[in-house]
Order: structure tokens, then C-alpha cells, then sequence
């Protein structure tokens, strides 16, 4: 399975580590992924989604259908 949020689709970036001396070697940023379940009351159902903490907020600050509706217009969802 793809470390890929699906509400927002942040997704794992590269970049380096740098030591005290400035070395520099490839690292990989990985989101903070978490499994959550969210309630649908239009179609009252529960669906179960990994979702990144910053996704979390946002379907706190906009709610669960408006962030669903987003994420299938940008293709991270599929029906």
C-alpha cells in the first residue's frame, strides 16, 4: 500500500539529511499517515480512510462530505 493521504494526496518527498559537517545524504519525508474512520450522515455509513493529521483538521474545519466531494474532483479518491 502507497503512503499517499487519500483526502489531500500529500505523499512521501525526498531530501537529504545534513550532518554537523554539512554532509549531505538522501533522506525521505514521510507523511504522517493515521487510519480514521469518518460518518457519512447522507448515507449513514461509516467509511474508513488514511488520512494524513493535516487532513484530519481540515475535515474538522470543513466537513467530511466537502473534503470527499475535493478529493474525487483531483482523482485521489475513486468511487
Amino acid at each position: 500500500m502507497s503512503r499517499v493521504c487519500e483526502l489531500t494526496g500529500k505523499r512521501v518527498i525526498s531530501g537529504n539529511h545534513v550532518s554537523h559537517s554539512n554532509h549531505r545524504t538522501r533522506r525521505r519525508f514521510l507523511p504522517n499517515l493515521q487510519l480514521k474512520k469518518f460518518y457519512i450522515e447522507e448515507e449513514d455509513a461509516w467509511i474508513t480512510l488514511r488520512v494524513s493529521a493535516h487532513a484530519i483538521r481540515m475535515v474538522t474545519k470543513k466537513g467530511i462530505m466537502p473534503m470527499l466531494k475535493e478529493a474525487y474532483e483531483k482523482g485521489y479518491l475513486k468511487k
